[in-house]
């Protein structure tokens, strides 16, 4: 997959987990693709570590959403925000 596409499904999992994280979470588009692509790469190297799933699954999906929700947590108490 090429860099488009990276970006492409960085902003949809980005957005998936801003919309199932609850709270208000204010954050441009670029910061919103960058979490989908590091919860993206959480879940990948993670998930294929413990062999939960291997490359290809849909359970990647699911867990790159989960991976960026965990980010978003992570997020939110770095920056201190309690929304």
């Amino acid at each position: 997959m090429g860099i488009i596409g990276t970006i492409i499904i960085g902003l949809i999992v980005g957005l998936i987990a801003r919309f199932l994280k609850p709270g208000n979470d204010s954050m441009g588009w670029i910061m919103t693709i960058l979490l989908g692509i590091g919860g993206s790469l959480l879940a990948t190297y993670g998930g294929q570590a413990l062999g939960i799933y291997q490359a290809g699954e849909a359970a990647g999906f699911i867990g790159a959403v989960i991976g960026a929700i965990v980010l978003l947590v992570i997020y939110g108490m770095v920056t201190g925000r309690k929304h």
